[in-house]
C-alpha cells in the first residue's frame, strides 16, 4: 500500500502574459479546440476546491452527474450502497483505471484523498464524513456521523494518487485530459489522455484562455481567436445567425442574489430585508438585462428541482408593500429622501466583480429599485481579491446553485433564516425518503420568504457562442460552476468529435 497523501499545493493566480492566437486545427480537422473562460481557477487541486461540482476534465470522481442530474458510477463499479442505518456507504471500485502518470488506481487512493479532504480547505463540505476505510483492494466504506441522504453527490470529488513523485508538479488525475502547461493569468493547456478507461478523446488538445472582461471575450471571439466562450445573453445574441457559429442557451440552477450581511446595521435589519424583496422588479431585470433569458427567483431553490421546488414561495413586486414594511420597521424618510432609523441612514455598499457585465447590470437595477423606496445602495465594482476580505461586512451580488440536490446549496445557509428554516435544512439532510425530503425543502422555502436573508433575483440562462465544427454537444441544466473547465456545452468534451 502506498503512503497517504499528506501534501496539497495551492496554485496561485499570477499576472497576465501572452495573448491567444486562432486555432490552427479548427473546422473539419478540429482535433484541437481553443476556448475562452471568464474565471481562471485559483487551484487545480480538488482538495483546495477545484472541480467541486464535477466534470473537471483532469480528474474523475467515484461517481459523476449525468445530463439529467442523476448519478452514475465513474471510478466506482456501481453506485454507492447505503447501510441499513444510513450511517455508512460502501463503494466497489473499477479495476481498469490508471492515473496519467501510469500508476494504477485503487482503494488506497480513495482512502488517501478523502482522508486528506477531512483536513483540507474542503473539509466543511464533508462535515458528515467521519472516516473512510479500505475494505479490500477494490472496496471502500465511508462512515458518517449522521444520516446524509445527499452524501453520494459529494463523491464527484476528483481522486488523487495516494503519493506523487513530485507534489509541486502538474496535477495527476485519472481524467480524460492531462495538464501540459499552465501560464497563469493567461491560459491552460490540456492534452488527451489516450489511455483513458472510458475511451480516448477525439479532441486531442484543449487550450483555455482566461479573459475576465465579457466585452473583451466577445471581441476576440468575433475576431476568430476562439472556438467557443461564455457570454451574458445580451452580448451573445448578436452572434446568432453568423456563419459557422452557434449560440446556445442553457437553463441554470445558478441563482444571482444580493447577499445581505447579518452583522450590518442596515442589511441585517428584518424590515429592510423584507422591503428590498418587495421592491425588486425581478421580471424587469430579466426583460431588460437578460433579453428574457432567465427565470425569476425568490428563493435559492430552482424549478429544475421539480420535486422540491415550491412555486408559492414568492414575493410580489409591490413598492407600496415595501414602503409599508419600512414604515413599520421604524425607517422614516429623511430630508434627502433616504430613510433613517435611530440616526442610522438606510445606506450600504453592494460589491460586484469587475468585468462581470451581468452582475454589474443586476447590481445597478437593484440599486435603482432600492432607491425608489428610500434605501441608498452604493455600488462597488471590485476584483475578487478586494471582495473576499469584505464578504460578511458589505453586501455582495453573489452567485451559487446546483440542479443536483437541494442539500448541496442550501445547508450552508443555516443560521441565516431563523429556527424554522434551520430545522427544515436539518431534516432535508437527515431524511432518506424522497417525499419527506421534498416536504422539508418546501418548508424551508416558506420560512425563507417569511424571513429572507438575501434578495434572490434571477436564475439567468447561460449563453455560449461556439463554432459549428464538432459533434457531441448535449444541453444540460448548469450549476454555478460552468464554462470551459466545468459544466456548460463542453461538460462532455471528451466525447466530442470533428464533423
Amino acid at each position: 500500500m502506498r503512503s497517504p497523501l499528506l501534501l496539497v499545493v495551492l496554485l496561485a493566480v499570477a499576472g497576465c502574459t501572452e495573448t491567444a492566437t486562432p486555432n490552427p486545427d479548427g473546422g473539419s480537422n478540429g482535433t484541437s479546440i481553443v476556448l475562452a473562460d471568464r474565471d481562471e481557477p485559483v487551484t487545480l487541486n480538488p482538495l483546495l476546491g477545484y472541480g467541486a461540482q464535477g466534470v473537471s476534465k483532469i480528474y474523475d470522481g467515484l461517481v459523476e452527474h449525468r445530463q439529467d442530474g442523476s448519478l452514475r458510477p465513474q471510478l466506482a463499479a456501481d453506485l454507492p450502497e447505503p447501510a441499513a442505518d444510513g450511517l455508512s456507504w460502501t463503494v466497489r471500485l473499477r479495476g481498469d483505471v490508471k492515473f496519467t502518470d501510469g500508476s494504477a488506481f485503487g482503494a488506497e487512493d480513495v482512502v488517501a484523498t478523502y482522508t486528506a479532504a477531512l483536513r483540507s480547505p474542503v473539509k466543511d463540505r464533508f462535515g458528515t464524513l467521519k472516516a473512510v476505510e479500505q475494505v479490500d483492494p477494490s472496496t471502500v466504506r465511508f462512515a458518517l456521523n449522521q444520516q446524509h441522504a445527499a452524501f453520494p453527490h459529494l463523491l464527484v470529488l476528483g481522486v488523487l494518487p495516494s503519493e506523487q513523485a513530485n507534489p509541486d508538479g502538474q496535477p495527476v488525475g485519472t481524467g480524460p485530459y492531462r495538464v501540459t502547461d499552465w501560464k497563469k493569468g493567461d491560459r491552460l493547456l490540456l492534452t488527451a489522455n489516450d489511455g483513458y478507461f472510458d475511451g480516448a478523446p477525439k479532441i486531442k488538445k484543449v487550450t483555455i484562455v482566461f479573459v475576465t472582461d465579457d466585452n473583451q471575450r466577445a471581441g476576440r471571439m468575433q475576431d476568430g481567436e476562439f472556438d467557443g466562450t461564455v457570454l451574458p445573453p445580451k452580448i451573445a445574441e448578436p452572434f446568432s445567425g453568423r456563419s459557422n457559429l452557434l449560440v446556445r442557451y442553457h437553463r441554470s440552477a445558478d441563482y444571482r442574489a444580493v447577499a445581505l450581511p447579518a452583522a450590518h446595521p442596515v442589511t441585517g435589519n428584518a424590515a429592510i430585508r423584507l422591503a428590498l424583496n418587495y421592491a425588486t422588479n425581478r421580471q424587469g431585470m430579466i426583460d431588460s438585462l437578460l433579453d428574457g433569458r432567465g427565470t425569476v427567483a425568490y428563493t435559492p431553490v430552482p424549478d429544475a428541482l421539480a420535486e422540491e421546488f415550491d412555486p408559492t414561495a414568492k414575493f410580489r413586486f409591490d413598492k407600496a408593500e415595501a414602503t409599508r414594511r419600512l414604515d413599520e420597521g421604524g425607517w422614516v424618510p429623511g430630508a434627502d429622501g433616504i430613510r433613517v432609523r435611530e440616526g442610522v441612514p438606510a445606506r450600504f455598499t453592494l460589491m460586484y466583480p469587475l468585468g462581470d457585465a451581468l452582475r454589474a447590470d443586476l447590481a445597478a437595477a437593484f440599486a435603482a429599485d432600492a432607491k425608489a423606496v428610500g434605501v441608498d445602495v452604493q455600488l462597488a465594482g471590485l476584483s475578487w481579491e478586494a471582495i473576499r476580505p469584505r464578504v460578511g461586512q458589505d453586501a455582495l451580488l453573489a452567485g451559487e446553485g446546483s440542479p443536483f440536490d437541494p442539500d448541496l446549496m442550501l445547508y450552508d445557509l443555516r443560521g441565516q433564516g431563523g429556527p424554522a428554516a434551520d430545522a427544515a435544512l436539518e431534516n432535508g439532510r437527515k431524511l432518506i425518503d424522497p417525499a419527506q425530503r421534498a416536504v422539508a425543502y418546501k418548508l424551508f422555502q416558506q420560512a425563507f420568504v417569511a424571513a429572507p436573508s438575501m434578495v434572490v433575483l434571477v436564475f439567468p440562462e447561460h449563453a455560449y457562442v461556439m463554432r459549428d465544427s464538432w459533434n457531441g454537444y448535449q444541453p444540460v441544466v448548469d450549476p454555478n460552476s460552468y464554462g470551459a473547465l466545468a459544466w456548460g456545452p463542453w461538460w462532455n468534451l471528451d466525447k466530442w468529435e470533428p464533423k
